[in-house]
């Protein structure tokens, strides 16, 4: 490795690259997008001083990324190779929070470039604000620059300087010492919002100069500015306080324990956490915890926590079906002593309730969709948590400990479980009130249906509840409920099976029982993480009674216990379609499930079975497969194939810069499977796949024949099957540890140095594939609206592919007689890969090493 700089606004940063020729990479990555998300609103935020908290997805525990990867530097028993690769990531961590600086430097800049205009007409008889105003608005933010420009001033030279014995920790504990003035904004805050706000609305001079502030893009040419608001500007110094904390914990992670900064870095670290300790006693949390205790004639037939769409939030709600009515409560806060309490929101007798018809004309409420990533960093964090849970207990820690990670665990199982649902379940009362809930699963939507439609037929007339009545009903609830818990993992006694852990094939044969000719298809949902997410769809068999799809799919289980399977006719005709819900539904014709027993999923052989609903019968056959068995890479004994043969073999026989099979399937792809639905999600036939792995093996010349009139999706599986069988992962074994420490990084601009130096450290033909697949990869989600795959969900498909590791270097248990329950680090090291690569789907450029990339990508030629 050595160091090359790049101009970044006025001022040199190092940075570390990769010994290719030529000048270092451009990058066009928006460092500060993640920033500009997280903007004040009503209340000042919870900052949370845990190390586990990043608010960037894809942050790691750092008591359990000891079980990820082989870097760890915690320990001085620290081999020679593995101390040299994390003082490598020291380094760059070191040269990201020196870009950092300097990108919070320009922001702080551009706050106090209108303070000298604004001071000086305070003074006129046309002042735009008093000087009292510009004080509480800018309060103490000259004294924040000078406090940085000194801290980035002392940090260049030493970074430009580097050497592995290069000291820092003094200037980081001197930055921390200084966090007194940070107290004083901090406390200012709210007063500086409001007077603000206040400002802009009394002076329009002001409110053009609050909305278009200037400052410097650190990215680009030192003459380029970027626009940004009073209100998003003021918020930097807020959340620098708890990125600050989040840098020292990446630094001191890569600074071994023997090194002279190590104690300064410790103490820094201390002097900071104490402070954000002191800030957050005094700070609401955003969050409260959704933990229900266990509680324990009209008769209760169901009830079940749900999540209703009020006003556009969502909120957690306990939905109870009597004999006669419909009610949703609310939990009440439990305050000393107190026992359970219900709240009630709403009831609607059942003789009044209806599901709602929209009309076309009519407008659906707008139900707003958490994306997959922030899903997905609440799953990390779930996984991270569980295994904090499990090391404290093994290591025999007091219970206090225990207790407080459990309380975490529950809010953000709580917080994913409010997040998660997406599909709208609309009741509808006839005097004119309607109301909406969220769930996850047309099985629970159908479920509700039919229980409500089927007691209906019992009731005759309506009523209406006095006061009292209601609250004597409510006070009921806790004694009547059947679910007493929120379907947190946190409430699982521990003799309970946590689930399966891998992956489950499943063949869906055919369908009987169906008394007229429809067109039928089937979905597939498995349990994760507390809810049921549809994992897969056959095709529409159309005009019979007797559909036999013969269709196979593999669903990564997650903790899973359940399969269910759900058997549509789809409607064609739109005059016919049923508007329920404001949806054009397609009309669920059965529903069935079977639990996965991990006992009787033990053989690895298919399993039969046959699945009962309504009448209707549905043949499924199931395989199970624990993850140390399914992810193992095997090298291939026949070299002269390419599965299972290293890349730079295999680029080199063929005089290639990226390997035959990859551009042809490629090719074909983008010829007739751009606009395919779940392309790459949706499994291939199993026997045309093997035939495509065997005539690429042998080198047969009629193979893009046989490509032409094969379903899209054996291709898209052969693809897949090749990355997967690479008997070392196309991130390289070496280099995987640091692609998941670097993802983990808490600070942007220091992620993105690590990540894309990191790349360009890879082979050439690594290198050159992974571009390549990657511009496929991006062409793909353009058709995201066709085909239904975004980045996320390619980078969920593609990332353990990619970046597995090989048996050696994997976690994965040697030992083929444990259980097949594998336990959550699982889950944590899985999405750190799906992280990985969605953080290099989501650039707008990537760097190559070579400036004509055109000639790079698609040259066969060497």
């Amino acid at each position: 490795m050595r160091m090359g700089k790049t101009s970044t606004g006025n001022r040199e940063v190092a940075l570390p690259y990769a010994s290719f020729s030529g000048t270092p990479p451009s990058y066009a990555y928006d460092a500060d997008r993640a920033e500009e998300q997280r903007r004040h609103h009503d209340m000042m935020p919870y900052i949370d001083d845990s190390p586990s908290s990043s608010p960037h997805l894809s942050s790691k525990s750092r008591g359990s990324r000891d079980t990820l990867s082989s870097g760890s530097l915690e320990s001085t028993k620290s081999s020679e190779p593995d101390l040299e690769k994390g003082l490598e990531m020291r380094k760059w961590v070191l040269s990201g929070i020196l870009a950092s600086e300097e990108t919070y430097l320009s922001h702080l800049e551009a706050l106090l470039l209108p303070m000298k205009p604004l001071k000086a007409a305070a003074t006129t008889s046309q002042p735009v604000l008093t000087s009292q105003q510009i004080e509480t608005i800018f309060f103490k933010v000259p004294e924040l620059y000078e406090i940085h420009k000194e801290f980035y001033d002392g940090l260049f030279p030493r970074v430009q300087q580097w050497s592995h014995q290069q000291r820092v920790g003094d200037l980081f504990q001197k930055l921390a010492s200084q966090l007194g003035v940070y107290r004083a904004f901090v406390d200012n805050y709210e007063v500086a919002m409001e007077t603000a706000e206040k400002c802009c609305q009394a002076n329009a001079q002001f409110a053009e100069i609050s909305e278009n502030l200037k400052a410097r893009s650190t990215k680009e040419s030192k003459d380029q500015t970027t626009k940004n608001s009073l209100e998003t500007l003021l918020y930097k110094p807020v959340d620098r306080v708890t990125r600050s904390t989040l840098v020292l914990h990446d630094l001191l992670k890569h600074t071994p324990v023997s090194h002279p900064d190590h104690p300064l870095l410790q103490d820094a670290l201390r002097i900071s956490q104490n402070f954000l300790s002191s800030i957050n006693e005094e700070i609401t949390p955003r969050r409260q915890s959704m933990t229900v205790k266990k509680g324990e004639h009209r008769q209760l037939l169901k009830d079940s926590f749900m999540v209703e769409l009020v006003e556009g939030a969502r909120k957690l709600r306990h939905v109870f079906l009597f004999t006669d009515l419909f009610l949703c409560a609310k939990l009440k806060k439990q305050i000393g002593g107190k026992s359970q309490q219900y709240d009630c929101k709403w009831y609607i007798p059942l003789t009044d309730l209806s599901f709602q018809m929209v009309d076309e004309s009519e407008a659906v409420p707008n139900i707003p969709l958490v994306p997959d990533e922030e899903l997905d960093a609440m799953k990390i964090k779930i996984s991270q948590i569980k295994n904090d849970i499990q090391r404290e207990k093994r290591a025999n820690k007091g219970s206090k400990v225990i207790e407080r990670l459990k309380k975490k665990l529950s809010e953000q199982e709580s917080l994913l479980l409010l997040m998660s649902p997406n599909m709208a379940f609309r009741v509808h009362n006839r005097n004119g009130k309607s109301y909406t809930f969220l769930i996850s699963s047309d099985y629970e939507r159908a479920e509700w249906r039919e229980n409500i439609r089927e007691q209906q037929k019992k009731c005759f007339k309506s009523f209406s509840l006095t006061s009292v009545e209601l609250q004597m009903l409510t006070n009921s609830c806790v004694k009547l409920q059947t679910v007493h818990n929120i379907p947190l993992t946190i409430n699982k006694e521990d003799d309970e099976s946590p689930g399966l852990y891998g992956f489950l094939n499943v063949i869906v044969h055919s369908a009987t029982g169906f008394k007229q000719s429809s067109n039928l298809y089937c979905t597939l949902e498995v349990d994760s993480f507390g809810y049921f997410v549809n994992k897969a769809k056959t095709r529409v068999y159309r005009d019979t009674t007797e559909p036999n799809w013969n269709e196979e799919f593999e669903i990564e289980l997650e903790g899973s216990q359940t399969l269910r399977i759900l058997c549509y006719e789809k409607c064609y005709n739109k005059m016919k379609l049923t508007k329920e819900d404001g949806e054009s539904t397609d009309r669920i014709m059965g529903k069935g499930q079977i639990q996965l027993d991990p006992q009787t999923l033990q053989d690895k052989d298919w399993q039969r079975t046959v699945i009962s609903m309504n009448g209707v019968e549905v043949k499924l056959s199931v395989k199970f497969t624990s993850r140390e068995f399914s992810l193992k890479r095997m090298p291939s004994r026949k070299q002269t194939g390419v599965f299972g043969v290293k890349i730079a073999i295999v680029t080199k026989r063929e005089r290639s810069k990226v390997p035959y099979i990859v551009r042809q399937c490629v090719e074909e792809i983008e010829r007739r499977g751009m606009e395919e639905v779940g392309i790459y999600r949706v499994s291939g036939v199993a026997t045309d796949i093997q035939a495509l792995k065997a005539a690429f093996d042998v080198n047969n010349k009629d193979v893009s024949v046989m490509m032409s009139e094969m379903d899209v999706n054996a291709i898209a599986g052969t693809l897949k099957l090749y990355f997967r069988e690479l008997p070392e992962p196309l991130f390289t074994d070496e280099l995987y540890p640091n692609f998941a420490e670097g993802i983990a990084l808490s600070d942007p601009v220091a992620k993105e140095s690590c990540m894309l130096n990191l790349l360009l450290s890879l082979p050439e033909p690594n290198l050159v594939t992974f571009l390549f697949l990657l511009d496929h990869l991006k062409r793909v989600a353009e058709r995201e609206s066709i085909n239904k795959m975004s980045l996320h969900n390619l980078a969920t498909v593609f990332g353990p592919t990619l970046l597995r590791p090989s048996e050696k270097d994997s976690k994965i248990p040697a030992n083929p007689t444990q259980p097949i329950t594998m336990t959550d680090s699982w889950s944590l090291e899985v999405m750190s890969q799906v992280q990985v690569l969605l953080y290099f789907l989501q650039l707008e450029t990537i760097p190559t090493p070579d400036s004509k990339r055109q000639s790079i990508l698609f040259s066969t030629e060497v």
